[in-house]
């Protein structure tokens, strides 16, 4: 029995059992097991029993077929960039109705988790110095069931440090020196790339975040970047991109990468290629000049994942 030719018994469920799941799919019992094992399938375990929720289930199916429904969407999360974000704004437009391009900037962590759970299609992540992303971005993601279905794109490599106020005339100073001035800082949530960057130079000279006069909690680079201008704070973990932006001074900590984390099914997609393809133009190269802290050089090339 196929998702098209279902018994009546079958059409009104809301809840379909293995059995129910794999004639539904027209597949045997052994392999809808064997997806839930891979957590390639909706499903959830009540009272020590397997239950696939129809609706969901649906979905899957759309989402697995060359051509499907949801091929006309692209949902990026993740970090928080503000070149990406104007590519994005740009594609959106350009679209128009025809497709849904959106970018929901939740941090790294968060943005992965979203990713795992499928509510997502794209999740942009940084986490330390470019010279380790190569090793550390593919244990970050193998800390994840899903890790390998997905592949690793990189986008750019950008400059990341402090972001402060041009009032407090701090470019004479050490970082440490920084780091012991009682400055009001707005730091970023757990989970953060910027964050875990300021942790790791805050460790250098045997300091933590509790060691700073923290005012407020910033959820993205803007956020950031506001706090500062609205005289919240005085200083912030950030990219020199985002400081340029709002007009900010800038302290620079070093270069990170930028990469893209997507399923292999999305990889190949129209839509996605398409935004590779704008994140390489010339038009997208002279935003990344203005905003200042960027390299482009080897976007869209594969970091990881096609084994």
């Amino acid at each position: 029995m196929s998702a098209v030719a279902q018994t009546s018994t079958d059409a009104g469920l809301v809840y379909m059992s293995v059995k129910q799941v794999a004639n539904y799919l027209n597949l045997n019992e052994k392999k809808i097991y064997a997806l839930v094992s891979d957590n390639r399938i909706p499903a959830t375990k009540i009272t020590g029993k397997w239950m696939f929720p129809r609706e969901l289930i649906d979905k899957w199916m759309l989402d697995s077929s060359h051509g499907g429904l949801l091929n006309d969407r692209l949902i990026l999360s993740g970090s928080d960039d503000p070149l990406l974000y104007r590519i994005v704004l740009d594609y959106a437009a350009a679209t128009g109705s025809y497709a849904l391009i959106s970018y929901s900037p939740t941090a790294t962590q968060l943005g992965l988790n979203l990713l795992e759970s499928r509510r997502v299609d794209v999740c942009g992540i940084h986490w330390g110095p470019d010279t380790e992303s190569h090793i550390r971005h593919p244990a970050l993601l193998k800390q994840h069931s899903e890790a390998s279905n997905w592949v690793l794109i990189h986008a750019f490599r950008r400059e990341q440090g402090l972001m402060l106020n041009k009032n407090a005339d701090l470019h004479n100073h050490t970082i440490e020196e920084i780091f012991n001035k009682p400055l009001r800082w707005s730091l970023r949530q757990p989970g953060a790339g910027a964050q875990r960057f300021l942790m790791e130079r805050l460790s250098l000279f045997n300091l933590n975040v509790d060691d700073l006069n923290s005012v407020n909690i910033s959820l993205s680079e803007r956020e950031a970047a506001a706090s500062i201008v609205m005289d919240i704070a005085d200083i912030a973990p950030g990219v020199r991109a985002a400081a340029t932006e709002y007009g900010l001074d800038f302290i620079s900590f070093g270069w990170e990468s930028f990469d893209l984390v997507i399923p292999k099914q999305i990889w190949f997609r129209r839509l996605f290629q398409e935004l590779i393809i704008r994140m390489k133009s010339l038009t997208s190269q002279k935003l990344a000049e203005t905003l200042s802290g960027y390299d482009l050089s080897k976007t869209g090339e594969l970091v990881w994942g096609d084994d």
